[in-house]
């Protein structure tokens, strides 16, 4: 089939980049039976609906004409449906496991065949923002202030700070750092807070005091992914 006879889709939402359409022309050109494997999709008009990219690589390669088996026609297809087969055609439905991919296969090889490698850290995030949060569901009790935590640890330090003959920022310091021995009933602040104002629930969760969403509680600097870590 001639190349001047399929016409590229001017409604098609996806785009490639330089680099990446420098690797899809490679790719045919080095594994063009993939093409039969894989062939263009096009409608009744010779519209494509699937494979832009590649028609346009093939064209980049300088090919005039390609095997008929290298087109497929969906002729059968209502608007709506080719509506949706452009859209559908170019969604990932499944996720790589980067685990095996890096093991079975050479990670260079696969950045040359296209695939977007990502580094330690950024597999490492998006396991943690896959991780399912515990479901809660909150009392229609009200717990008392003094529920919320245990501070009697916290109160011994600051007296023993008080009675040193110090500077008066140096005590403050020192009784900043006591507070982290405040044992926070958890629980019961995830009751308190849920019956409080939405502003004095802003600042329970700029404290860290109510569970965060992982990318909401790394953006507060809860939760610090360091690159060093990932060496070990």
């Amino acid at each position: 089939m001639k190349l001047t006879d399929i016409k590229q889709n001017p409604n098609n939402p996806r785009v490639i980049k330089d680099e990446k359409f420098d690797k899809l022309v490679k790719s045919i050109r080095d594994f063009p039976k993939m093409m039969e494997l894989r062939p263009m999709v096009i409608n009744s008009d010779n519209i494509v609906l699937g494979g832009n990219m590649r028609l346009k690589a093939l064209k980049e390669l300088g090919y005039k004409e390609v095997p008929n088996e290298w087109v497929k026609r969906a002729e059968d297809l209502t608007e709506d449906e080719q509506r949706q087969f452009i859209i559908k055609d170019n969604v990932g439905f499944g996720e790589h496991d980067w685990e095996v991919l890096v093991t079975e296969w050479d990670a260079d090889e696969l950045s040359e065949w296209g695939l977007d490698i990502p580094n330690k850290k950024e597999v490492d995030e998006k396991d943690l923002f896959d991780i399912d949060l515990p479901f809660y569901e909150p009392s229609e009790i009200k717990p008392e202030i003094n529920e919320l935590a245990n501070i009697d640890k916290t109160i011994e330090l600051i007296n023993k700070i008080d009675l040193l003959k110090i500077e008066d920022n140096l005590k403050e310091i020192l009784k900043i750092r006591a507070s982290f021995f405040t044992d926070f009933n958890f629980q019961k602040i995830a009751d308190f807070y849920y019956k409080e104002s939405d502003e004095v629930k802003e600042v329970f969760k700029d404290l860290g005091l109510v569970i965060l969403a992982p990318k909401e509680a790394i953006k507060k600097g809860f939760i610090s992914l360091k690159e060093d870590v990932f060496e070990l």
